[in-house]
């Protein structure tokens, strides 16, 4: 069983940087990819980024040059650096993790609560 909490949201105007954590009870790194997914208000989830096992990353569009994602083995925490923020970047983050195939929603086994990043204009 893998616990998954994320930290590291708040307010911050456009153009500014914050960084999000995620922090896993178990073990899962080098073992589950870790996607982070984001939901705007009234909108569904999206893919925002991922690491996978073996550490290779994806990123979406709209985050590209923006966002990076980076890992801790030591403290098993994966973290997203989140610089240039504008205001459609405003979400709930959530981190998860799975070791099936795929990057829906639907593929993921474990859920984090969700972190609030809102970016003024």
């Amino acid at each position: 069983q893998v616990q998954l909490v994320e930290s590291g949201g708040g307010l911050v105007q456009a153009g500014g940087s914050l960084r999000l954590s995620c922090t896993a009870s178990g073990r899962f790194l080098g073992t589950y990819k870790l996607v982070w997914f984001r939901q705007a208000p009234e909108k569904e989830r999206e893919f925002v980024v991922l690491t996978d096992s073996r550490g290779r990353r994806s990123y979406a569009n709209s985050v590209v040059g923006r966002f990076t994602i980076s890992s801790d083995y030591a403290t098993n925490t994966v973290y997203l650096q989140m610089n240039s923020l504008k205001p459609e970047d405003t979400a709930v983050y959530y981190c998860a993790a799975s070791r099936r195939t795929g990057t829906t929603e639907d593929a993921m086994d474990y859920w984090g609560n969700g972190t609030l990043v809102t970016v003024s204009s």
